[in-house]
């Protein structure tokens, strides 16, 4: 059985299309349907039913997908075990704007030197754009700022609930008052990330519980200009700590003591449970556990 025809029936399984799984290996379609046909022939067995151009993997075709990743697992585990060189190869990680920036400054240069041979891809996304990319092999890693995932289908690699608060400059108003009401602020200008997305849909729906809803006045991904905009006017946002954590340390920005709105956001490492963990990806993985998370 050749190997090279298992992962092109990996990548059409995962993929749902020929054409895509032919664009991703850099094969042609017909390349591709000669291959499939070969190891259905090979099997004797039907692997994916073809009707008006769409394909539906059969259950013959199902149960092969588990097999399939075992050995080319056990494959690649053959190949590490083989390798007497560095670390190498290309790793997609996909993160929010906020926490993307973060490891960018804070850790990239680190990991660079320890591991000179591994290339990271950074690219940024929404939650549900996200586990779409694990779905469909686009992404190797993710991390999302959301509430706590659950699926069978995904890896938490590790997770931490996040502590997040309402901010504003240190001169605000609201400053030193205790003990407000989200009812209090709801009517001052707010500067949020963008609607729909990860923790800010999270937030939206816990205000939707108390039949309220902000409209902001600015909306925009980026963390660290919503945070300059709170130091150069009196406006308000909702961000995690981590986010404003060094403004708060210095004085420049402040909590607002809101009593009556609780969110969880979690913070998880996540990857598809059939995704084949090389020596690379397992180091990358272990690095963002000990250097990402707090616990």
């Amino acid at each position: 059985m050749e190997l090279r025809n298992l992962i092109t029936f990996i990548h059409v399984a995962e993929l749902g299309s020929f054409t895509k799984a032919a664009e991703h290996l850099g094969y042609s379609q017909s390349t591709i349907s000669f291959q499939i046909k070969q190891l259905e022939d090979e099997l004797g067995c039907l692997l994916f039913e073809r009707i008006n151009h769409t394909i539906a993997l059969t259950d013959q075709g199902r149960e092969l997908v588990s097999y399939a990743h075992k050995i080319r697992a056990l494959t690649e585990d053959f190949k590490d075990t083989l390798a007497k060189e560095d670390l190498r190869g290309n790793i997609h990680i996909v993160t929010p704007d906020s926490i993307c920036e973060e490891m960018i400054s804070a850790h990239y240069a680190d990991f660079h030197r320890k591991y000179p041979s591994l290339f990271i891809r950074f690219s940024t996304g929404d939650t549900s754009d996200m586990l779409n990319m694990l779905d469909h092999n686009e992404a190797d890693v993710i991390i999302t700022l959301d509430q706590r995932l659950y699926n069978k289908d995904y890896v938490i690699a590790k997770e931490e609930q996040l502590p997040v608060h309402f901010v504003a400059s240190s001169k605000s108003k609201y400053a030193d008052r205790k003990g407000l009401s989200v009812r209090d602020i709801i009517g001052e200008p707010f500067v949020l990330t963008e609607y729909g997305q990860g923790y800010r849909r999270v937030f939206d729906r816990e205000l939707a519980k108390k039949s309220l809803e902000i409209t902001p006045i600015l909306e925009i991904g980026r963390t660290d200009i919503i945070t300059s905009v709170l130091l150069e006017n009196d406006m308000i946002s909702f961000l995690p700590d981590f986010v404003t954590k060094d403004m708060i340390a210095a004085g420049k920005l402040c909590h607002l003591d809101i009593v009556d709105m609780n969110v969880d956001i979690w913070k998880q490492l996540i990857y598809h449970k059939n995704k084949w963990l090389s020596r690379s990806m397992k180091t990358f993985i272990e690095y963002i556990k000990a250097h990402e998370f707090s616990n």
